[in-house]
Formats: C-alpha cells, structure tokens, sequence
C-alpha cells in the first residue's frame, strides 16, 4: 500500500518538476557564481581576466556540447543518475584547484569545470521528455536556469561582500549548494519512465545510434539548420547578458547589489515558465509546434521594442532589462521546450530530444567563444553595454526573418506527411 502511494507520489509532474528544476538550478552553483567578481588585480598578457575565465570556462562548455551529441543521445537512462553525481563532483574538485592554484595558471580549471557541465542539461532532460506534460516540466527546467543564473551570482556578491577572495568564492559557493543538489538528484532518481500513454501519445524516446542521428537530420536539414541558428543567436544574447550582468547594470546605472539580480530574472522566469508552460494543453502536435514558432517570432520582436525603447528613454532600465530578457528567453526556452519535442511527436521518428538539442547547444556556444574572442583580440573599445544593445537589434531582426522561413518550410514538409499521433480525447485547449 505504501508503495503503491510512493509510485503515485514520484509520478506526479510536480515531483519531476522539482526534480528537475532543482537538480540543473543547483548545478548553476558550480558555474556560474565566478561571474559575479570583477578579477581586476589580474591579468594575463594584457589580456582581461574576467573575459580570459568566461572563454575558458565556456570553451570547456562547448567541448561538451559536441561530446554530448553522442553521450547524451546513447546514454542508457539506468546510468544517468551516475553521471550526473560524477559530472558534478569532478567540478567542484576543479573549483577547489582554482582556488588553491595561483592566477592566471588556475585558468586551466575553470576549462575543466566547464567540462563535464556541459552534458548535464540533456541528462536531466532525459528524465523529463516525451511525457504529457512535457512543455511543462521542460519550462520548469529552463526557467531553473534564468532564476539559478541571477541567485548564482547574488551567492556570489555575498560571498564577496563577507570578505571572501575572488578566487575561493566559487569553490565555497559550490559548498552551499552541495547538499540541495543531492537532495534533488534523489529526487531525479525517482522518478519512473515515460508510461504507455506517454508513448502513445508523444512517441518512445530511445537512445538513438550513429545511423538515427545522421537519418533523421538529413530528412528535415533545412528546417533544423534555421532552428539552430535563431538558438545560436539566442544563446549569443543570453550568455552576453548573463555573464556581462555587473557591467551592463553598471553601464546602466545600477550598483551591484544581490537582490538585483535575482529580481530581474524572477520576473523573466515567470514570464516565460507561463507562457511556455500553457503549451502542454495543446495535444494536437502541429498546432503546439506552429504556435512554438509563433512564441519565438513574438519574443524577437519584443527584445527589439525594448532595445529601441531604452535607446530612446521611453522605458525605465530595469523594466527594459526584464523586457530584453523576456525577449531573449522566449525563443530559447521555446526550443528547449515545445520545437524539437513536438517535432519528434509529430514525426515519430526513432529520435530524442537531447540528441537535437546538443546540436544546437554545440552551435549557440561555438558561437560564443567566437564572439569573445573576437570582441577582445579587436582594438573596438566600445562597452560590454554598448556590443550587447547593438548585437540584440541586429540578431533579433536576422532571427525574426529565419523563424519567418522555419515556419514555411515545416508547412511544406509536413503538410503531407500522415500524423499517426494519437490525440486523446480530454479537457484542454485543441487549437
């Protein structure tokens, strides 16, 4: 009887949804509270440090990105859980070297953080695609990433605020958050797999071989390429805004405090887990995943309004940030949550989502290193403030044009191909 009772408990979508949220919100916690610190007393060939830390740290990131196309895509899900409890305590071992090892030598461990984070988001997402509420408990995910990415870095400023060295905070951060991401991944643990209505309706999501990766990519390339290119924008805008914050705000007007931070993005996160979330009543597939395009092309459009309104003084910083990152957020989290998920259900092919989303995640972060590198080997001194209002315009208006397309060339694609999707007859929205 009391098993019976925990079985109701771990399959309930709220436990996924705490699950999942809490185990990738704690793993910011060994990312990203370094960002919080200036490191203005170092340096390295002329070089900026703080800028020297992000490449590091992000080309560690981006290296498993690419791993992940294949490790996460293969994985068994009975491995997970391990992977992750490893994945996580490596990192915090590097953190530990970074502190202990003096700069700029200790670069070489931020790389090595970066590593083994970078897979993972598509081994939580196992745990959480292909299910009824998937659009729910994916947004859920996300939205742990904008909210974790703002108190990451408050833990941060208050670590530094108590007298703590820039170099050990990060290791020390990682501490308080240790016990919470054990707690969470037990919680990951629980949770039992996709159950035949699951499947039935949104396809069984297996571990794909070299041959389905390659297969299902070939038949829908021109569609996928644009996605992943709106993503590489997004996630060019993202990491600018999450990793600059301290400069943008002060460019701004705003002294760093850790409240601000979290405020921002508490706003963002709920904006965005709202509207992304609602998705998941939608059971006719095609309508969720047009609607998903819909959702990216609005936000786009939002971020270039609140540009142009902080530009020319008509909205207040803070309610222009919150708007950007609202703008910024709703295509991202959107990929993540509804695009590829509904496309494998409408399909059903033999596919997940994890395998589409590191494609993606390889190409937006690719795409970050090269964007730091060349903004600080260039003589252009123009502000973090300045690069990040110019590239939001011009990326937004490229992306809108690209969704634009997506949308075309996936109602061509499909319009002919037999959905053998079962929608169930059951309360909700059917648009």
């Amino acid at each position: 009887m009391k098993n019976r009772k925990f079985n109701r408990i771990f399959a309930h979508p709220l436990w996924a949804l705490v699950a999942a949220f809490g185990t990738y919100f704690c793993m910011y916690g060994f990312r990203k509270p370094y960002t919080a610190a200036t490191y203005q007393g170092f340096s390295f060939f002329d070089l900026d440090f703080k800028s020297l830390l992000i490449i590091s740290q992000t080309l560690g990131y981006v290296m498993a990105k690419w791993v992940g196309i294949k490790f996460v895509s293969e994985i068994k899900p009975a491995y997970r859980i391990r992977a992750i409890l490893i994945l996580i305590g490596f990192a915090e071992c590097m953190l530990l070297l970074f502190g202990s090892v003096p700069a700029p030598w200790n670069v070489i461990f931020l790389f090595l953080n970066g590593l083994p984070l970078g897979v993972i988001f598509g081994l939580v997402l196992g745990f959480v695609e292909g299910r009824k509420h998937t659009e729910f408990l994916v947004a859920g995910l996300c939205a742990s990433f904008i909210v974790s990415d703002g108190v990451s870095k408050s833990i941060g400023t208050f670590l530094l605020d108590h007298g703590l060295n820039e170099l050990w905070m990060p290791f020390f951060a990682g501490l308080i958050f240790l016990v919470p991401t054990l707690l969470f991944i037990g919680m990951l643990a629980c949770i039992p797999a996709p159950n035949q209505l699951d499947i039935q309706e949104r396809s069984e999501r297996p571990p794909m071989t070299g041959k389905d990766r390659w297969g299902f990519f070939n038949k829908y390339a021109p569609g996928i390429i644009g996605i992943v290119l709106v993503y590489l924008f997004t996630t060019l805008l993202r990491s600018l805004r999450a990793d600059f914050a301290v400069e943008i705000w002060t460019g701004l007007g705003y002294h760093q405090t850790p409240e601000l931070f979290t405020q921002s993005e508490l706003l963002v996160s709920f904006g965005v887990l709202l509207i992304i979330g609602l998705v998941a009543f939608i059971t006719r597939h095609k309508s969720a995943f047009y609607l998903s395009l819909f959702i990216s092309l609005t936000g786009l459009i939002i971020l270039i309004m609140a540009v142009y309104g902080l530009i020319n003084g008509n909205i207040e910083a803070f309610t222009a940030m919150v708007l950007i990152g609202l703008g910024v957020y709703l295509p991202y989290v959107a990929i993540h949550a509804i695009v590829f998920e509904r496309l494998i259900a409408i399909t059903r092919e033999k596919a997940n989502v994890g395998f589409l989303m590191y494609i993606a995640d390889s190409v937006g972060y690719t795409g970050y290193i090269i964007l730091m590198l060349a903004r600080y080997l260039s003589p252009d001194s123009a502000s973090i403030l300045s690069i990040f209002l110019k590239a939001s315009t011009g990326m937004a208006g490229i992306g809108i044009l690209l969704t634009v397309s997506c949308y075309f060339y996936f109602k061509y694609k499909l319009k002919n191909e037999k959905s053998t999707t079962h929608t169930p007859q059951r309360t909700g929205c059917t648009i």
